[in-house]
């Protein structure tokens, strides 16, 4: 089989990978390699670096998951490593991509032993995975792809240090991919060749995120029947802006909050909740698996993002997918997903008055479900992953031709 015929074999090098202690973090990854990986026309294997840290015990939280991380696993049939690095207290940020390197080091010459002689390295967020990744590519001979998520770049760059990395890291990558054109426009500003920035949006998988009779979804799920539902999801982290969505209830009589995830912003929202006199209005409904998030779409009205940060918000298309609008705030690729009023509505600001004014002209001008859904369509998998394959073949035959 010639090398244009054969498979392309990647590794995936991310500290943001799900694993079985862990399984709803860096599910974005995962889930843009799945889709990849039903091309038939990619094998890969995964390295994940952990941070290392020494008790399983549940008081540490995060820290302990990451402790009870396994080594090494298989998930929808990839095998999965999870190698550990070390990431101390006040200098980790500065060292992270060596540490990270040098802890993934061990794994990736262990998937060579065993016979898999990838092509090229796959890293995941450019800071510090994709600087790591820049060093890895140098100590194993293999070129590297990087690809933007949000904060790795519309963040981090602010910061001296990891800013020349990056730029380092860019002029070092065969390319540079970004999940919206908003990143990219920033890594271009940091000094990234143009000729080597590639758009490559997430999708939605049409098939697991599909709508599902409202009424049935609220009973199952013990919602109200009898008023409007906002839902807004992800991580009880203050850029999340879940608190907006509490104070906005001030002003949308007759409208219920629901919040799916869980953080260190929980203690905050409950205090908040109850200081407005909202208990009765606000279900936090902890932290539930990406698979099992289509009722919850199902069940609301709308979808509320209220954050200061987003690359690509997939949750946006999640809800799209299943028939509900969003309300959101107009950053980086958001707009590029809220590009219609079938999809709903962008907030002029990011406070809650801002909020309160964009849900009432959603429902003033409540667009069909069924249109939502058609519009949703429009950004499922299979452009974005031919675009990898074709990305992934270019620069195969670039280096075949450069060793020639």
């Amino acid at each position: 089989m010639t090398a244009a015929a054969r498979p392309v074999r990647t590794l995936l090098f991310s500290s943001l990978f799900p694993s079985a202690a862990r399984p709803t973090f860096g599910v974005f990854v995962e889930t843009r390699l799945r889709e990849l990986l039903k091309t038939g026309e990619v094998q890969t294997r995964v390295v994940a670096p952990v941070p290392w840290f020494p008790s399983k015990a549940p008081r540490f939280g995060d820290w302990a998951a990451m402790a009870a991380t396994p080594k090494t696993d298989r998930r929808d049939g990839v095998q999965v490593h999870y190698p550990r690095y070390l990431l101390p207290p006040k200098v980790g940020m500065t060292i992270a991509p060596l540490t990270l390197a040098l802890g993934a080091r061990p794994a990736i010459a262990r998937v060579l032993r065993e016979g898999f002689e990838f092509d090229l390295i796959d890293a995941h967020y450019y800071y510090p995975d994709g600087v790591a990744a820049a060093l890895l590519s140098r100590w194993f001979g293999k070129p590297f792809v990087v690809t933007a998520r949000g904060t790795d770049i519309n963040l981090i760059p602010r910061y001296p240090l990891p800013r020349r990395m990056i730029r380092w890291t860019a002029g070092r990558a065969y390319a540079s991919v970004g999940v919206c054109q908003a990143l990219l426009d920033e890594l271009a500003a940091l000094g990234a060749d143009p000729a080597k920035l590639h758009v490559m949006r997430n999708g939605v998988d049409l098939e697991r995120f599909h709508p599902m009779p409202q009424a049935q979804c609220r009973a199952a799920l013990g919602l109200p029947t009898d008023r409007r539902v906002l839902l807004s999801v992800g991580h009880l982290i203050e850029r999340k802006g879940h608190h907006l969505a509490v104070e906005a209830l001030q002003a949308l009589p007759g409208v219920h909050l629901v919040i799916v995830g869980e953080g260190e912003e929980r203690p905050r929202l409950e205090r908040l909740i109850a200081s407005l006199g909202l208990g009765g209005r606000v279900t936090l409904a902890g932290a539930q698996p990406n698979a099992t998030l289509a009722p919850w779409y199902s069940a609301a009205d709308a979808l509320v993002l209220a954050s200061s940060r987003e690359g690509w918000a997939n949750v946006l298309l999640e809800a799209l997918a299943c028939g509900t609008p969003v309300v959101a705030t107009a950053i980086w690729g958001t707009p590029e997903v809220v590009s219609e009023p079938v999809a709903g509505r962008l907030m002029a600001a990011r406070d809650s008055a801002s909020l309160v004014g964009a849900v009432e002209a959603l429902f003033a001008d409540y667009p069909d479900r069924a249109a939502v859904r058609h519009y949703a369509e429009g950004f499922g998998w299979a452009q974005t992953s031919a675009a990898q394959v074709a990305l992934f073949r270019e620069l195969i035959a670039r280096v075949g031709a450069s060793a020639a």
